[in-house]
């Protein structure tokens, strides 16, 4: 007796069963929704709460519909189910087509993702997204100004507001360390799960970080500065040509320090299960 093989990866959902071909055309011919991106570990996610409620909330204001945690929870698991994964790169869509009264929730299951080693280097670009606080798919901005800069060799493109006014990486929020506290730029952005994480680990660890506006002209004042994402965190160590750290020991060390805050304050949240 022979056992069905998994299907090919990326996998995708809609509503619990097997994207049919109409499912498909919803996101390749209405795209206008929102979604989430989450890490699996053995069927576990750390602040699988937050990405409930972000989800939920998204779902109000643009639909004016509830989206409820425990159908996304079924759904997620049934699409991991099908895959045959218990580690995996996860993304939760909601959409709701014209003429339809319930949203419709599509899965997409890859393989599990991590944020790649060493430090990152970021292009600033004049760029600012409209509705910052929402995450939703399709965004051109984002996409074109995160292949200019790696066409320029950097990994990443950091948006920023009129004035150098620093709102956070492409995919990525930023962070900076100004020698006594984690400091996030005090701008128009989405607050990632992660970096809310951050937030709450690094408060009950009696270091609390801020919030303060970051420009460009302004970036000498940091020590150092760090990425984070569903995949990780990350340090940074180039801005344009402003370098962090560069040929200074004692500061390189100050920074490992902080990344490995950074790690526990991160490692500190529970990792949910499914």
């Amino acid at each position: 007796m022979t056992s069905t093989p998994p299907p090919p990866l990326p996998y995708v959902e809609m509503d619990g069963h097997p994207a049919t071909e109409d499912d498909l055309r919803i996101p390749a011919l209405f795209g206008f929704g929102h979604f989430t991106a989450l890490q699996v570990r053995d069927r576990r996610v750390r602040g699988l709460g937050l990405h409930l409620g972000r989800l939920d909330a998204a779902n109000r204001e643009l639909f004016q519909l509830p989206l409820d945690g425990g159908r996304v929870r079924e759904s997620i698991r049934c699409a991991l189910d099908r895959a045959g994964l218990r580690d995996a790169s996860v993304r939760v869509h909601g959409f709701l087509p014209p003429g339809e009264s319930r949203t419709r929730v599509m899965v997409t299951v890859r393989e599990p993702a991590s944020m790649a080693p060493g430090g990152r280097s970021l292009m600033s670009v004049p760029y600012a997204r409209a509705v910052p606080h929402i995450k939703r798919p399709g965004e051109f901005g984002q996409t074109y100004y995160g292949m200019l800069a790696t066409r320029a060799g950097f990994d990443e493109a950091l948006l920023t507001a009129p004035g150098g006014v620093v709102t956070e990486g492409a995919i990525t929020n930023i962070g900076f360390w100004d020698g006594s506290s984690v400091v996030w730029p005090d701008a128009p952005a989405l607050i990632g799960i992660t970096m809310a994480l951050l937030e709450r680990g690094l408060a009950a660890a009696g270091e609390p970080s801020v919030r303060r506006a970051v420009t460009l002209d302004g970036l000498d004042a940091y020590r150092g500065a760090f990425l984070c994402n569903s995949q990780g965190i990350a340090p940074v160590r180039r801005i344009d040509a402003v370098e962090f750290a560069s040929g200074d020991e004692a500061a390189a060390k100050e920074m490992e320090g902080v990344m490995g805050r950074l790690e526990a304050a991160y490692g500190s949240a529970p990792a949910e299960l499914l």
